[in-house]
């Protein structure tokens, strides 16, 4: 997985919107507390920001150069689902960048 370490230099911003107790953010709360403190780890100076609000439906969002973003749902999605789409994610920015 060495795509994680490279998401800083393909992103500006990582943003996580959840809710804090429904059923359907569940997944996204459990890849979170797995996952947080490698991806800050190996990305020191990406800003990954975990918006928790009563009711939102689970999203993943990144902010590329130029204010580019793009987003993904991820009601339903499993926590290797979840960790592919970020994979996705950080390889838009690679392509991006041109």
């Amino acid at each position: 997985m060495a795509w994680r370490g490279q998401l800083s230099k393909n992103l500006k911003e990582l943003r996580i919107l959840l809710c804090q107790s429904s059923p359907s953010s569940s997944t996204t709360r459990t890849f979170i507390e797995k996952n947080y403190k490698d991806l800050k780890t190996l990305n020191p100076k990406l800003p990954i920001l975990i918006r928790e609000c009563n009711g939102i439906e689970p999203q993943l969002w990144a902010r590329y150069d130029f204010g580019v973003e793009r987003g993904v749902r991820l009601e339903g999605l499993s926590e290797a689902q979840i960790s592919k789409a970020l994979e996705e994610l950080g390889k838009m920015g690679a392509s991006l960048k041109g």
